[in-house]
This record gives C-alpha cells, structure tokens and sequence, in this order.
C-alpha cells in the first residue's frame, strides 16, 4: 500500500489515519477536508452557541497542525471534492487539482437538511451543525434582543437550541410535523411527557405542522405554516441531516441515503472504503444497512476501515440506534427500534420513567426519562443480545439499576419474556 487517502475529516477519519499509524502503517497518508477546521463534535456545537463551552472544546482531538504532525498527514484544506472515479482510483477536486491513490476512505459527514421552501431569508435564520453555525447563532444571541424564537424541527438538536433561547430568556416556539418530542427515537407516550415537561418550563410547542415558509418583514420574521403565521426574531431551522455524497456519479459505490458498506467498512468498489455520517453500516436490531449519526459510531467505523485496509481485521459487528441527550435540566435516552411492537414495560420512580418494547422475547426499544445512570447497563445488554449471546444481566450490573430505582421484578421482566403476551407490566 503506496498512498490512502481520506476524504473528509471528521471523527471517523481522524480515527482512521489514528489507526492506520497504529496499525504500522508508514506510507503517505492523504486528508482532502473543505475546511481549515480540524475534526468537530456536531453536538457540542449548542454548547458552545451557549457559552458553555469554549471555542477549543469543539475540537477534542487538538488542532489540526498538531493532529497533522503527530499522525504524518498530508493535509490539504479547502479540498472540496467534485468527482470521484472509482476504477481509476482517482479522485478530483474543485481547485482543479487530481490526485490518485491505493485505498480510500470517504468520511465526508452530513449537511443540515434545508427545506424546500421559495427562499430562505439572508438574516436571521439559523442552522446547527458546524462551529461556523454555532459561531453566527451565539452572535445572535449575545446582541440580548431575541425576544421570540421559532424553532423547526423536536430533533435532539431542535430541542437544545430551544434550551438556549430558554435560557437567553426568549420566548421560544418549537414546532414539527410530528405528533410530539423525538419522533425518531421516543415512543409517542414518551414524547408526549417530555413535551409536558418542555411546556412547563417555558417553550410552547406546535406539533403536526409543516414549515411553509418563512419572510423577511420590516421588523423581523413571518414564519408560515400553513394558514397559520408566527411572529419571530430568530428562526433556526433543525429539520435533519443529509449525507455529503454530492461528488458521486450514482454508479460506484453503490449508496441508499449512505454509502452502503459491509463489516469492513468496504463498499462497492474495490480499495473504496466509508465510514461515519455518510456511510450506511449495519443495523445490528435489524441486520439491515442504515445511517447511524453518532460520533461514537463514526470512530468505530473509521477503527474498522484502517483494518480493513491492512489486512488487519478490527472487529465491529455494527451499532444500533441510541440517542442520549440532556437538555432543560432533564435526560432521555432511547435505545432501539422506535417502530417496535410488543409487550410494554413500564416503570416510574420520582420523576423517573422507563418504558421498554419487547418484541419476540427480547428488549427491542428502551425510554429512559431522567436516569441516565442505567442507560450504560441497558445498552449493554440489548447490544449482547442482539449479537446472539444469552447471558443475562450480570450481579454487578443489577446492583447498579437497583440503587438506580428499578427493582428486582421490573429487572425480571427486563431480561425475559414474560408468560402473558400483549400484556402491559407496570
């Protein structure tokens, strides 16, 4: 293996060229990135809008010239890639430059989804997802003159920037298509709760409506949802993402919303390799392809890639979706298959409440409210059972969710499938 380049640098590259040194690989190593930054957490992104977090915290791997010396990384910045031909082993860039390469991994992430909509206004509508957007919204916010806010979209992201301008002191409307809060990963009845929660300190929530359009009136915004219209400052737009696969010509390597990959990382083409937001990995719940969004998901996958490329084999069997966030002085955790059906556990202990979906005899969707404490445990477990082991819970991991508030019989029900089903166990 002469040169491997890699094509965007976020967490799953960082972690791939981290790998390959490890690994002992000496060749050259290529990183095209179409930014200066070095890899970010796209969630921290709120934190630092906030001023929670200084601007060094964004990047937990260091700068990019450290990260570049210490790995021996060629980097070149700007490099936005426009075309990628994959029997040449090739790849082309807007600069007009071209260069070739033994192996690839493409880790080009995901872009905020913008709705289509006529036109967007050119002030005061706002996305998430980079340091550059986190930088303009804490702009925004520090001028002090938010007064109301409307956020589009109850994502893990919509509801923490709700939680700034909660604690801006504006008044903030989140809005979504949706029946309630995190559609994608709580069950309506959780959702549901959080939304009372969310209402209770403040932010006034409007589900099962779609954006329609926003203006730019004399003294601010016009945002349209239908028939009806809000008054807002600020608008921030946190419908989703979309993988940045842009440069691809729809033949290789093949891709479903990502690049479809295997265990290995490897895709349709030969010496093409793909890992974190832009790459559809292996649902371990269900066995299928998906996108899973997590920074910790991108790590491994880059990890595996590396492997991959040297013939040494890091084993990654796959992840499923989980999302943990802390937002408003309050915690969810959701584990597992949202469309899930089956028998429903459910336990509340002071605020606490977990409400758990097993399908089949086997936990297939975990809610946790306000304990995040257990989350560790049940995601462990749901993970080794969907790797095909039977063992159960262990000692030490009960002691944990006992002191946690659950009991001895909620922990039976847990780990097996009760006798009655369709039944609801409280």
């Amino acid at each position: 293996m002469k040169t491997i380049a890699i094509l965007g640098f976020g967490c799953a590259g960082y972690h791939c060229a981290k790998t390959l040194r490890e690994l002992g690989y000496e060749g050259a190593i290529h990183v095209f990135s179409d930014t200066d930054l070095p890899p970010y957490n796209p969630m921290l992104t709120t934190y630092y809008a906030g001023h929670r977090l200084p601007w060094k915290g964004l990047f937990p791997f260091g700068s990019l010239s450290d990260i570049a010396r210490s790995l021996r990384l060629t980097v070149h910045t700007g490099a936005a890639a426009i075309h990628l031909d994959t029997p040449g082993k090739t790849l082309y860039l807007a600069d007009g430059s071209v260069h070739t390469f033994d192996a690839l991994l493409i880790s080009t992430g995901a872009r905020v989804f913008l709705p289509p909509l006529p036109a967007l206004p050119e002030k005061n509508v706002y996305v998430m997802r980079t340091p550059a957007d986190a930088e303009a919204l804490r702009r925004r916010l520090d001028k002090g003159n938010v007064k109301q806010a409307v956020v589009v979209g109850a994502s893990m992201v919509g509801i923490k920037v709700a939680d700034l301008f909660q604690r801006a002191g504006a008044r903030c409307i989140l809005a979504d298509m949706a029946p309630s809060l995190f559609p994608l990963a709580a069950v309506p009845e959780v959702g549901a709760e959080l939304g009372q929660r969310v209402m209770e300190k403040g932010v006034q929530l409007k589900f099962g409506v779609g954006l329609t359009a926003i203006d730019e009136v004399p003294d601010g915004l016009k945002v349209s949802f239908g028939t009806e219209t809000l008054d807002a400052d600020v608008v921030v737009l946190a419908i989703g993402t979309r993988a940045n696969l842009d440069f691809l010509d729809g033949s290789e390597p093949q891709v479903n919303r990502g690049i479809l990959v295997n265990e290995k990382m490897e895709t349709s083409a030969p010496g093409i390799y793909a890992a974190g937001d832009c790459a559809s990995g292996r649902n371990i719940q269900t066995g299928q392809n998906q996108i899973i969004g997590l920074w910790a998901n991108a790590g491994y996958q880059g990890r595996t890639a590396a492997g991959a490329m040297l013939g040494k084999p890091v084993d990654y069997p796959g992840n499923m979706p989980h999302n943990i966030t802390h937002f408003m002085d309050m915690d969810f955790i959701g584990f597992g298959d949202v469309r899930a059906k089956g028998e429903i556990i459910r336990c509340r202990r002071d605020g606490f409440f977990l409400y758990a979906i097993r399908q089949e005899g086997t936990l297939a969707l975990v809610n946790i409210v306000d304990n995040h404490i257990i989350s560790g445990v049940i995601k462990n477990y749901m993970t080794r059972k969907f790797l095909g082991s039977s063992e159960p819970i262990s000692s030490m991991q009960k002691v944990i969710l006992l002191r946690s508030g659950l009991d001895e019989a909620i922990i039976e029900l847990l780990e097996r499938s009760p006798l009655n089903e369709g039944v609801t166990y409280e």
